[in-house]
């Protein structure tokens, strides 16, 4: 080996903040889609809001650094997606990566006709989750027991159709766009759909357009990301939005620049406004600070802290 060839040096993996909002492409897990922007950013820490399933597209919020403390809300946020329903078939997985276990004759019926039976699913609705699924039952996920060729006891959950309208109708599918809650699954909405009509379905295609007040403009293909990182992180890293922009429907508060310390050691100090519900807190300079919970006395209890980098870390 030649003593004097130089190497490039790979940069180690940084504390990075932000948010990214990551086209997801079919045929990845989010937790490898993840992974897999996690090694262009050169991150230490990252997680990820609200799985997609391998075959689903659409935006994955991933969360890098600080921004991993604002996962659990995102998680609350609502959904919208855009999916085309296969009709006259159901598979095991209630999509198009299983296998046709069921098929059934396809009745004639006009657009008005399936916005009449799909009219019934606007608003709360119970809805039972597909053994495909990430949830347990009894310490083990329901995605391992159907693997296993196992059906186990699901209990019916509520969750809330906020708008669902027709697209497209055919004599074979259905194209929708779904908005809903947290916990929503939209292959058991489609079979629910057609069992209402009196047939089968499952997704062939589903598309997540936005989760919360993030804007399906603001995505980024994995193309993308891949072509801003071939010159290093950096590129990548300016990709990259505040935290704070996740929860750009919340109330905000500004606290003395005397109290930030107090705050971000955790305790309660008197801020611009008053209530009695979660706020963004700034300071003067609308430096995010992090997560309080208000109080109606005009103070605001620090929930989660955001570290303040400074300059090298």
């Amino acid at each position: 080996m030649d003593a004097d060839r130089e190497f490039p040096v790979r940069p180690k993996p940084a504390m990075v903040d932000g948010l990214l909002l990551l086209n997801k492409p079919a045929g990845m897990t989010s937790n490898q889609a993840l992974q897999k922007v996690k090694r262009l950013l050169k991150a230490k820490k990252a997680g990820h809001t609200g799985s997609l399933d391998p075959a689903a597209t659409g935006m994955l919020p991933l969360c890098f650094g600080e921004a991993t403390k604002i996962c659990a809300y995102l998680l609350e946020a609502d959904k919208t997606y855009r999916v085309t329903a296969r009709l006259g078939e159901r598979t095991d997985t209630a999509d198009a990566d299983g296998v046709v276990t069921e098929t059934a004759p396809i009745p004639e019926m006009t657009a008005e006709d399936w916005q009449a039976v799909i009219a019934a699913f606007k608003g709360e609705i119970m809805q039972v989750p597909p053994m495909y699924s990430a949830l347990k039952k009894d310490g083990k996920r329901l995605y391992e027991l159907a693997r296993q060729g196992q059906v186990v006891e699901r209990d019916a959950r509520p969750v809330t159709i906020h708008s669902i309208e027709l697209l497209e109708s055919t004599s074979t599918r259905l194209v929708l766009t779904v908005s809903c809650s947290k916990g929503t699954y939209i292959r058991t909405l489609v079979e629910d759909i057609a069992e209402a009509a009196g047939t089968l379905a499952h997704t062939s295609k589903l598309h997540r357009e936005t989760v919360g007040a993030f804007r399906s403009e603001d995505m980024l293909d994995m193309s993308g990301a891949e072509a801003a990182a071939i010159d290093g992180p950096g590129a990548l890293r300016e990709r990259l939005l505040p935290a704070d922009v996740a929860l750009a429907s919340w109330p905000a508060c500004e606290v003395d620049d005397s109290d930030v310390e107090r705050f971000c050691g955790g305790q309660a100090v008197s801020c611009d406004a008053t209530g009695d519900g979660l706020t963004k807190v700034y300071d003067s300079e609308r430096t995010f600070l992090g997560i309080g919970q208000m109080r109606s006395d005009g103070a605001v209890l620090p929930k989660r802290i955001f570290h303040r980098r400074q300059a090298g870390e």
